[in-house]
């Protein structure tokens, strides 16, 4: 069991997390026809409309109400109702997202009640949606703004069913961490509809920033889950959460609507995705199709294959909690050690991590473990970069932002696919730089793998 620790220092040197607003506002993107509006100054929309362009390569959908020291300090009632009306008249969007600021959030700005006001004073919008979403940057991170915003969808949007007898057991409503890619939600589209299962994504990124070009040209989000989709979410027969991060919008919804959840922590890995195979078949009452049977066993082998790389390897891994513990465990389950573990806010999940301690820092603070552990591999997003060109060990990128490489998007860790691509990708990395950087043979190869404890691949001769 790991222990949570966190830094002491006056500032973040090399920031690893990011902040709430923009963990909400990528939240709200995964709703079609929506326009995320940023309550605070014109730098803080600037800031994640740069991030997530760099990303996902793609047009972002960011506004702002643009606050200036006057406004903050007289209140930003008027800046919000213009920037809604501005909104609805130039992208017609089908609801709009708001999420706090840390300047608007230390005036004390009553966002709620500036959405009543809008709606007295101009009574076509009573009906409009818009939702509200209270995330200061000044505190918690990108997980927290993506689980607070995905809980206030809920609770705003989700009607209670008719007639809670007469629930469709095929229709399953998943709530996805912010962890999870538009690859991996496309993938696990693919594993419901397999067990004859209808999934209702929220937010769904995979339908809206999965990289498809639109016919015409839109403003606002250009697919993922709409608002009356989202109305009906509880008539599903069931609620699967992903993540530890969407405990509480589970628990929104079965608190809302009488749907009954089930929370995985994890789908990065053999075991993880066995419960996983397993549920859907238990409540779609189908077994298993063949085609994750084959990919099991390919995961199975894979594995074999993998540990003669991976285990032993020591590891220093900076990433977003629910991120950190899929894919840490699963590498710990490689026979990986994780030497240095580095995470932006408290999460119950981190004391499960085999790890001897996670600290709650910055970049810096992942280097420096690295460099003092000796770490082999470096995990984090692109900012860390810098560090494993100076440790000169191997990086391999997870999680945001992902700007020097193409693909980001469409990255995969869940399913038996996405365990066996991340073992690839991550042994490949390690066997071109023991290929590159220390020119090693077969024979100096074994006797690191004896020092390091690890098993030895043995040539074969024919």
């Amino acid at each position: 069991m790991a222990k949570v620790v966190t830094a002491k220092k006056a500032c973040a040197v090399n920031p690893l997390k990011m902040s709430q607003p923009i963990g909400g506002s990528l939240a709200f993107m995964g709703l079609r026809g929506c326009m995320p509006l940023l309550h605070g100054s014109q730098g803080c929309t600037s800031f994640g409309l740069v991030l997530f362009v760099r990303h996902f390569k793609e047009a972002i959908p960011l506004q702002t109400t643009a606050m200036s020291e006057v406004a903050t300090v007289l209140g930003g009632y008027e800046n919000v109702e213009q920037a809604v009306l501005n909104i609805i008249k130039r992208t017609k969007p089908e609801i709009i997202g708001i999420c706090s600021t840390g300047v608007t959030e230390t005036k004390g700005d009553d966002v709620d009640g500036y959405i009543k006001l809008i709606r007295q004073n101009h009574p076509e919008l009573a009906d409009f949606p818009m939702v509200y979403v209270s995330t200061p940057d000044f505190k918690d991170a990108f997980q927290d703004g993506w689980g607070k915003t995905v809980t206030r969808l809920v609770e705003e949007l989700v009607k209670g069913p008719v007639n809670p007898a007469r629930r469709d057991p095929s229709r399953v409503n998943v709530l996805p961490g912010c962890h999870l890619t538009p690859g991996d939600i496309e993938e696990l589209r693919d594993i419901f509809e397999d067990f004859g299962l209808e999934p209702t994504f929220l937010p769904d990124l995979g339908g809206s920033l999965d990289g498809h070009i639109p016919d015409d040209f839109t403003p606002t989000t250009i697919g993922g889950v709409s608002v009356d989709e989202v109305s009906v979410m509880g008539q599903a027969g069931w609620t699967i959460a992903i993540g530890a991060q969407m405990r509480a919008a589970a628990e929104a919804l079965q608190k809302k609507a009488g749907v009954p959840y089930r929370l995985f922590e994890r789908l990065c890995g053999l075991g993880p995705n066995d419960e996983f195979i397993s549920f859907l078949s238990e409540i779609s009452g189908r077994v298993a199709p063949l085609k994750y049977r084959r990919q099991r066993g390919q995961l199975v082998d894979a594995m074999l294959d993998g540990h003669f790389h991976i285990g032993g390897r020591k590891l220093a891994i900076g990433a977003e909690p629910d991120l950190l513990y899929d894919v840490g465990s699963f590498l710990h389950e490689m026979g990986a050690h994780i030497e240095g573990a580095v995470t932006t806010t408290q999460s119950p999940v981190l004391e499960k991590l085999a790890a001897s301690d996670v600290l709650i820092g910055d970049l810096e603070d992942l280097e420096t473990l690295a460099r003092e552990k000796g770490c082999d591999l470096l995990v984090t997003h692109s900012h860390g970069r810098q560090a494993a060109e100076r440790l000169k060990i191997p990086f391999h990128r997870l999680g945001i932002p992902m700007f020097d490489r193409l693909g980001a998007g469409h990255k995969l860790s869940v399913g038996y696919r996405g365990a066996r691509e991340l073992i690839f990708a991550i042994a490949n990395q390690l066997i071109a730089d023991r290929e590159e950087s220390h020119q090693v043979t077969p024979d100096t190869w074994n006797d690191s793998r004896r020092e390091s404890g690890a098993a030895i691949a043995t040539p074969q001769t024919h």
